[in-house]
């Protein structure tokens, strides 16, 4: 047995920060529902407002018997000095032209990412990091106060109320809205691909992962080595064949891509790792095919 000590160096951890903010809006003709990944710049702060899981008390023989909790839902709010173009959409709105935003039109679903920071006595902000996704996200008309410039003027923010639908999930987990990643308990190498896909690479825009796939990422299941073999390319019918390779996953401009491709203009072909595979430490990932 061992006395319990408390605020031992290196143990004073806490958490801190909002940054990396990523908006995936919703979009259920392109594969994996979702447009490709866009920065929202000025993100101040993300509240996170889970209800529900109320206890009903049930009574029986003169006594309470059990409680059963209800359903919990994910709400939340989203302050910022700005937000990207994508958003007008998510907002309620519509661009006829450029600079023109007509308002209380259908409000698009979306997805979300951001990270926080993990410090501790030693380490600071450099300890480790949190990275936050929400899914099945809509937001709310939102208030706007625009004031006068004065003695002591201040930059304007803007706050939604966003409302989520749950997702499915694989089994033994129920549906679910959010996931949160802890940098300080995962393996690094895992960590750092869930990073590549949520903020893209060259060549591979930036993605919102399914829920199986990050699970998958973060099971404990040993990734198997594969290497990418590059695709060919066929000048006289401007074709490039993409091989098929187990455990590798081949896109165009985001896009995932098999078979045979016709091009038009020079195009990039970018290799990332399926779930519980990996590349080695140096290998080619991406091919720039030159239209002739």
């Amino acid at each position: 047995m061992t006395k319990l000590k408390w605020d031992q160096v290196g143990e004073k951890v806490y958490e801190t920060g909002t940054d990396r903010g990523v908006l995936y809006v919703a979009d259920s003709s392109l594969q994996g529902g979702h447009r490709a990944g866009v920065p929202w710049n000025g993100l101040v702060s993300v509240t996170e407002s889970p209800e529900g899981a109320e206890a009903n008390a049930q009574y029986a023989d003169n006594i309470k018997y059990v409680n059963i909790r209800s359903a919990e839902t994910f709400k939340g709010t989203i302050e910022a000095f700005t937000y990207p173009d994508e958003w007008a959409e998510c907002d309620g709105s519509a661009r006829p032209a450029p600079g023109v935003y007509l308002g209380q039109q259908r409000r698009r679903g979306f997805a979300m990412s951001y990270r926080t920071l993990i410090g501790n006595d030693v380490d600071g902000t450099d300890y480790g990091s949190k990275i936050h996704l929400i899914y099945g996200a809509t937001a709310s008309p939102s208030e706007k106060q625009y004031q006068t410039v004065n003695e002591s003027p201040e930059a304007m923010t803007l706050s939604w109320e966003i409302d989520t639908t749950p997702v499915p999930a694989p089994e033994p987990y129920k549906p679910l809205s959010t996931i949160t990643i802890d940098s300080t308990e995962v393996p690094p190498a895992a960590f750092a691909q869930l990073e590549d896909i949520l903020y893209g690479t060259a060549g591979t825009d930036a993605r919102i992962p399914s829920v199986e796939e990050v699970i998958a990422m973060f099971d404990g299941v040993v990734d198997v080595e594969v290497e990418p073999v590059a695709p060919t390319y066929n000048s006289s019918t401007d074709t490039i064949t993409i091989p098929n390779v187990t455990g590798v996953v081949y896109y165009i401009d985001g896009e995932v891509v098999t078979g045979s491709v016709v091009i038009t203009e020079d195009t990039i072909v970018s290799a990332q790792p399926a779930p519980n595979y990996k590349f080695p430490e140096v290998s080619d990932d991406d091919w720039l095919i030159k239209f002739v």
